[in-house]
Formats: structure tokens, sequence, C-alpha cells
């Protein structure tokens, strides 16, 4: 599957009668491969490799509970101090980064206060900034490199 991201080495092995599994670096095991699967292996090493952001704050396919209903959200990356910095949110590729989308990653992020959303689906990513001081949030050009944080 061709994204909008840069390649990198993946270690994919066949499961007899169940389709493809992808070794999931950051979970160190190997996990079913989706199309959302593959965008989100692709886009967490392009965060590493590319942004400078530390693999060992980051954090993938937790469950958190909102309005007393489990969700999971696909990834975090926390601050030095464990306070999350950013959430993301991954479709597969033909899925449509629509409000819809956006509407999921905001209400994970009302129980996680995390500084900064993101949604992808490896063709098309969208960053933007929380300002919770004036209850707005402002969409990045780009999405900013770890160290200018």
């Amino acid at each position: 599957m061709q994204l909008n991201l840069p390649a990198y080495e993946v270690k994919i092995r066949k499961n007899e009668g169940k389709g493809d599994d992808i070794f999931d670096t950051f979970r160190r095991k190997y996990v079913r491969l989706t199309p959302e699967e593959w965008v989100r292996q692709h886009f967490l090493h392009f965060l590493c490799s590319e942004k400078h952001y530390p693999a060992s704050l980051m954090s993938v396919e937790k469950s958190l509970m909102i309005n007393g209903m489990p969700r999971r959200f696909d990834a975090v990356v926390y601050k030095n101090n464990g306070t999350p910095l950013l959430l993301i949110e991954f479709k597969a590729p033909e899925i449509k980064l629509s409000q819809t989308v956006f509407d999921q990653v905001a209400r994970y992020n009302l129980a996680l206060q995390a500084d900064y959303l993101i949604i992808s689906n490896g063709i098309l990513h969208y960053c933007c900034k929380m300002d919770y001081e004036k209850q707005r949030y402002y969409f990045l050009k780009n999405i900013p490199d770890y160290t200018d944080l």
C-alpha cells in the first residue's frame, strides 16, 4: 500500500489461514496486518525517524473510559513527566478524514487532555494544537518536530 509517509524496513510473517502479521516494534510483538495497522506502523516510524519523537514515550492501543464506556485510542506520545503530549487517530487509506474522525479523537482527548491531536489515513495528515485556556484548537501546517515542543 502506497502512503504519503517514508518507507521503513517492515517485518511481515504469514499466518496460515488468517492473513499476514506485521511486527510492531512499539508493542514488541506481531499484530494483524490491516490497512489501518499499516498506516499506524508507518506513521509512528515517521514520528521517530523524521520528527525525533522518542519511541520510549509512545503508547499504542490502550484502553480508557469515556462517559463510562470503554474506548481504545490508537497512539499517544507522552511528555517526560508522563502527561499526554500528542493523541493520534489512524484510519485506513481509503477512509476519508472527515469531521466524524476528528470528533472521535476529540472525544478521546476529553479524558487525556493532550496538547496536540493528529488524524491520519497515511495519505493525509492533520495536526492541531489545543488551547485549553481559550477553549479552541488551531490546525498546524506541519507536524511539529519533537525538539520544537
